[in-house]
């Protein structure tokens, strides 16, 4: 089959940047409204909700030349500028945010999800990453995005190659809601236990000191300690060679493990610097100043071989508590919003784990900790298997992937 190499450009209707701050104020912010999509709200190839900004609806009107349409492909301006998102029918009608461009597909010329598998490719990536600008933070502009150069072929092989591709995207969206129910699940028990406080036996529990009877407040220090990761050097990373090592990438924004971000070293570390599954780790640097990673914490999953973990990181070693409630506390409970501002730094922040170990955790008794361990267990079970089949997913569609995009594959 015929493949040709254009730029991004010509296969567009339109590139554009979001609204500059002088269009879109902080005051215009509101907590209810029309969403409005920031360059934290890019992740994994979606549009996440979880901490997304939003304007009053008279707001967007004289904002609509900024409205996301169904398709359309949203970049960072800055920092992490691989990072792009498909934009589907749920988010049409929100805003393109300060921070982002946004690209938009003609459809006679390109099937816009094709596109998006294209600007996925590694290669592609790399691009992108090599004629950015900037000497300390990478910038992107609508020049650059302009000359990206995407190889494509007729539009009834690109049809067909969205086809297979979405099949995996398809069971992988269906898990992921799979998976938000349950951690909302999981994150009901523990507001439900833990602090509307009706736990199991709460009606015969005394209020001593304005806590339940047989809880107590205690430093960090005396909850868990932490183990530093393992520094290395890139000649040390392989890409096919060692050792798995857990790093920030695999932290997801605000807590949760995110797959396929491990790298492989080769080097040598200490017995106390492996992991297993089950072990939480907890981010203490972030490359930008939106604290998405730094204090928040994953529940390393079975990833079925011996596992490390990179200097970005600390694994917490717990000591008076269990596993299920230390892990519930820092995320569900948003106990790592208290740790997160302890980081500091101008351009990339750093956590000094000293510095958090003399917060005060509330910590019920050993009976109840065992109770909610047991009711924990199999939500987190079932959120690991859902999360293993998208890995099995992921690596399937990944694989197709470039030979599909590169015409080794016919369809």
């Amino acid at each position: 089959m015929s493949w040709e190499t254009v730029k991004l450009a010509s296969i567009s209707k339109n590139i554009q940047t979001g609204p500059f701050g002088s269009q879109l104020h902080q005051s215009d912010y509101s907590e209810h409204g029309i969403p409005v999509i920031m360059p934290k709200d890019l992740l994994n190839g979606h549009v996440s909700e979880a901490s997304i900004a939003r304007v009053a609806k008279d707001h967007v009107e004289r904002l609509s030349k900024h409205k996301v349409e169904v398709g359309d492909i949203l970049y960072s301006r800055r920092g992490d500028v691989g990072r792009c998102a498909f934009t589907t029918k749920k988010e049409e009608g929100w805003l393109c945010g300060t921070g982002c461009l946004r690209v938009s597909i003609d459809t006679e010329k390109a099937n816009p999800k094709f596109v998006f598998y294209q600007l996925q490719k590694s290669e592609t990536v790399g691009w992108v990453e090599k004629h950015a600008v900037g000497a300390t933070m990478l910038n992107l502009n609508t020049s650059i995005l302009s000359d990206i150069p995407i190889e494509v072929p007729n539009i009834e092989i690109q049809n067909r190659i969205v086809d297979i591709l979405s099949a995996y995207d398809d069971l992988i969206e269906n898990n992921q809601k799979q998976i938000k129910l349950l951690e909302e699940a999981a994150q009901r028990l523990y507001k439900e236990w833990f602090v509307d406080l009706r736990f199991p036996g709460y009606e015969n529990t005394k209020i001593v000191d304005g806590v339940p009877e047989g809880w107590k407040y205690k430093p960090l220090s005396e909850v868990f300690d932490f183990i530093r990761g393992k520094s290395y050097t890139s000649q040390e990373i392989d890409e096919n060679n060692g050792t798995l090592m857990v790093n920030l990438k695999n932290i997801r924004a605000f807590g949760g493990y995110n797959r396929n971000a491990e790298k492989r070293f080769t080097g040598n570390y200490k017995k106390e610097q492996s992991l297993k599954p089950g072990d939480i780790v907890m981010g203490i640097t972030d490359m930008t100043q939106e604290r998405r990673l730094v204090g928040h914490v994953a529940i390393v999953p079975d990833l079925k071989e011996p596992m490390t973990f990179s200097m970005d990181l600390i694994k917490l070693i717990p000591k008076s508590v269990k596993n299920s409630f230390l892990y519930s506390t820092l995320l569900y409970g948003g106990f790592s919003y208290k740790i997160s501002p302890l980081a500091n730094g101008v351009n990339v922040l750093h956590l000094k784990p000293e510095a958090m170990m003399n917060l005060q955790m509330l910590v019920p008794s050993d009976e109840l900790m065992n109770a909610f361990d047991k009711a924990f267990e199999p939500i987190s079970a079932k959120i690991e298997s859902l999360q293993g089949q998208n890995n099995v997913a992921a690596e399937a569609r990944d694989r197709l992937l470039p030979k599909l995009m590169n015409g080794e594959v016919e369809v």
